[in-house]
């Protein structure tokens, strides 16, 4: 009976400790790929972790930010989450990020990380809070099939883009530019507004020439009427649709979309870096990162988590699924889920690439401004230099 309590007691000890031992890390992340490897990243990380177990929860990217910063203030954000560069400012001064860099030099995976992506997403103190999951560069897509029928080749300035959208618009069955006026449509704007001499800082949004940059883009809906009626609200879906059916015949993003719209369209499409409109172009550097919260108990579990999505082969897995490239070198030498031509447009506008300041307008500017702005200046409630004014006006806030 003794011998029976006593292994009675272990047996409840070692369960007692393996139950203190066990962590849970939520985490969360956007997925818009129904095609969705988040289970057996999880199952092969719990299988080689059996003392964690991951939660991870696929929340619309619509609503992302706007539940993120909610469960930061409400004390119930997640362990880790995937987080972009626009909203890192805001969360360093919320304090809801954890310093990581420390973490990353210990790390055996930071040598197979790309160069200088650690570089591009440190925070706006110097400190590292974002771990590289993958990266794109926008570029503009165009229909090969309806370039060819009007004889045009595809457009290398704005002079040449605003010719041809008005050669393919062959309303309303067809228009010339899918433009996302709804969310997520700051760097389609950015191409246009920049590169004619803009600047998101204090005063370079109220210039004559950044707000004449401003008015070409509205003309490009009020006045040219190349854009679908559509435009205003426009968001990631209803543009990419648009392409895919032919309701227009150019729109901008990035490779992340190639694999999708090669499924629709084969070679009928193609892409080239986005067209040059003043002494320069401008394409916005996209990224998605991987952060942990400094509110979270579980930091090494999610340390963890996040570091082993970073990886090799790990890491190609995710961004088969994002449809975006590998952050790892390792990866980049076998990449074979886009083709080359999306490939070549990608490198081709790197040099120009670039990243909001990181600041805290950036990201009421991505989120709220830009968009209600936009939408009431293309539907004509106020005017281009109204619209760069209450842009202006968020920047001088700050």
């Amino acid at each position: 009976m003794r011998k029976f309590l006593a292994a009675c007691g272990l047996a409840a000890g070692l369960a007692l400790a393996g139950g203190a031992q066990a962590e849970t890390v939520r985490f969360w992340y956007h997925f818009d790929n129904p095609d969705n490897p988040m289970s057996k990243l999880i199952e092969k990380f719990e299988a080689q972790n059996p003392g964690i177990k991951v939660e991870a929860e696929n929340v619309p990217w619509n609503s992302y930010y706007d539940n993120l910063y909610t469960a930061v203030v409400g004390g119930n954000a997640p362990d880790a989450a995937m987080v972009k560069l626009f909203a890192q400012p805001r969360l360093v001064e919320m304090g809801a990020l954890e310093p990581i860099g420390d973490r990353i030099e210990k790390w055996a995976g930071k040598a197979d990380l790309l160069d200088n992506l650690l570089n591009l997403n440190k925070g706006p103190d110097g400190t590292q809070y974002h771990l590289p999951i993958q990266y794109v560069v926008l570029y503009l897509y165009y229909r090969t099939d309806l370039f060819k029928s009007a004889g045009l080749e595809p457009p290398k300035t704005c002079d040449e883009f605003l010719n041809a959208a008005k050669a393919l618009t062959k309303a309303p069955d067809q228009y010339g530019f899918g433009f996302r006026g709804g969310k997520g449509g700051w760097d389609q704007w950015g191409t246009f507004v920049f590169s004619k001499g803009a600047k998101f800082e204090k005063g370079g949004l109220t210039t004559p020439e950044a707000i004449a940059a401003n008015q070409w883009v509205i003309d490009l809906f009020r006045v040219h009427k190349v854009l679908p009626p559509s435009a205003p609200n426009d968001g990631f879906q209803e543009i990419l649709g648009a392409f895919k059916s032919g309701k227009t015949a150019m729109t901008i993003h990035h490779i992340g979309s190639s694999a999708d719209i090669v499924k629709a369209l084969g070679d009928k499409v193609s892409a080239v870096p986005v067209p040059r409109c003043g002494d320069k172009a401008w394409t916005s550097y996209g990224d998605e990162s991987l952060a942990i919260f400094s509110a979270s108990n579980a930091k090494d579990a999610a340390w963890k988590w996040i570091s082993f999505l970073a990886e090799g082969e790990n890491n190609v897995l995710f961004n088969q699924a994002t449809g975006q490239l590998t952050v790892t070198k390792s990866g980049s030498k076998d990449w074979k889920l886009h083709e080359q031509r999306f490939v070549d447009a990608t490198v081709a506008s790197l040099p120009f690439a670039s990243v909001l300041p990181q600041t805290s307008a950036t990201a009421d500017f991505v989120n709220t401004v830009l968009p209600t702005t936009m939408q009431r200046a293309l539907t004509g409630q106020i005017t281009s230099e109204q619209m760069m004014k209450e842009i202006e006006g968020l920047l001088a806030s700050q």
